[in-house]
């Protein structure tokens, strides 16, 4: 005779409808959608460079930051 609560299995007859149960109602993982990319528009990030990089671009005045973006889009090509 099993002891309460055992199946032929071995496993509990509660974990049994547990495990079905979580494979009834588990939800399917969806696909985070990406936020749209809107031309033109700027991202405040935060990036550390060496000093003397900072000071090469700050020399010009005004500006700097356009300065180093145009600067690592000629890297990447664009």
């Amino acid at each position: 005779m099993l002891p309460p609560g055992k199946s032929r299995r071995g496993e509990s007859t509660r974990d049994a409808a547990e495990a079905v149960f979580k494979s009834v109602t588990k939800k399917p993982v969806e696909a985070v959608p990406s936020a749209p990319r809107i031309p033109g528009v700027k991202e405040l990030v935060s990036l550390r460079i060496d000093q003397d990089v900072l000071e090469y671009f700050q020399e010009g005045g005004p500006g700097w930051q356009e300065r180093i973006n145009e600067a690592l889009r000629r890297v990447i090509g664009k």
